[in-house]
């Protein structure tokens, strides 16, 4: 199952993130725009300040951090920092929300990996 989940070491620690269909919901209407709208800012250097500190937040939120502390966390380590430092990570939770986490392998992989292909017959020969 892809759930989207990245852990990152961002601040005073590691910590979890996830951004979930509630989580991409709630940045498109932080942000004024859809989640791969948000995205290509923030690769494009085009991004604006709530591009950044919403993604952290609701990231947080969506990987079990409470919302109030999910607000602290984003009021101390982003709000109080230089904003360039957060767009790496902003890049990397809303890519793995929107794609899976890298180490998560695709869609569809487990089952082809576990198909038997002893079988000299094609499907389609009687």
């Amino acid at each position: 199952m892809r759930d989207a989940q990245i852990t990152l070491p961002w601040a005073d620690g590691d910590y979890t993130f996830r951004l979930g269909w509630g989580e991409l919901e709630l940045l498109q209407e932080a942000c004024g725009a859809g989640p791969y709208v948000v995205l290509n800012r923030l690769i494009a250097d085009e991004w604006m300040m709530g591009d950044v500190l919403h993604t952290i937040r609701l990231g947080l939120i969506g990987g079990g951090m409470a919302p109030t502390d999910a607000l602290k966390k984003v009021r101390d380590y982003v709000e109080k920092r230089p904003p360039v430092e957060n767009v790496l990570y902003a890049q990397g939770i809303l890519s793995a929300g929107l794609t899976g986490a890298p180490e998560e392998g695709a869609l569809g992989e487990d089952v082809a990996g576990n198909q038997d292909s002893s079988s000299t017959t094609s499907q389609t020969e009687s």
